[in-house]
């Protein structure tokens, strides 16, 4: 056997040696990205509800309370921590910590090269204390339902400028257009 064909051999070991650890990782990444996409369309629903009944005014305070319940109800389920982040948050609740920070970052570079900011995502199993942990984020693209309250400041209305001054006196999260990333779902998990 030749150099190179010893050299061909050792690298299929190598990639069949991985493949278990890689089909583990992708079981746990299929899970999240579950996770992360089942919760947006429940927030969304409700939304629109609230909005059809009393306007956007009144979707931000049910936003305010049914979007940690629903990321709650979401993490009781599945045993992931669910929550959502932005770095231009309105919750205060939603700072980003260090790797959350930098896939939103790596998100915003990522939208403005013209990748579909829907399918923008980041994972990775990372070491904390000691432990591994799996950590997923999936992009919130602003859509147009999002502008009544998140879009540009003077085109609030009046309302609209009240509730978030009175709930959120220190927001962050206005002036996106479609297609902006508004935050992301972040998902973390303790490996087994």
């Amino acid at each position: 056997m030749n150099m190179r064909t010893s050299a061909a051999w050792a690298a299929l070991a190598l990639c069949a040696a991985a493949m278990p650890a890689r089909a583990a990782e992708e079981s746990w990444v299929v899970e999240a990205r579950g996770v992360s996409t089942a919760v947006p369309p429940k927030l969304l629903a409700v939304l629109q509800a609230e909005i059809a009944k009393s306007g956007p005014e009144g979707a931000i305070a049910a936003c305010q309370v049914q979007a940690p319940a629903l990321a709650r109800a979401a993490s009781e389920q599945t045993g992931w921590s669910v929550k959502r982040v932005s770095l231009r948050n309105r919750n205060p609740k939603a700072v980003p910590d260090a790797w959350e920070r930098a896939a939103l970052e790596d998100f915003d570079r990522r939208a403005a090269a013209h990748e579909p900011a829907a399918k923008l995502e980041r994972y990775e199993a990372v070491q904390e204390d000691g432990k591994t942990v799996w950590r997923y984020m999936r992009a919130l693209p602003t859509g147009e339902l999002c502008l009544a309250c998140h879009g540009p400041v003077e085109q609030l209305s009046p309302a609209v400028k009240a509730k978030l001054a009175a709930l959120y006196p220190e927001d962050r999260a206005t002036s996106y257009r479609v297609g902006d990333i508004r935050g992301a779902m972040t998902l973390k998990k303790q490996a087994p």
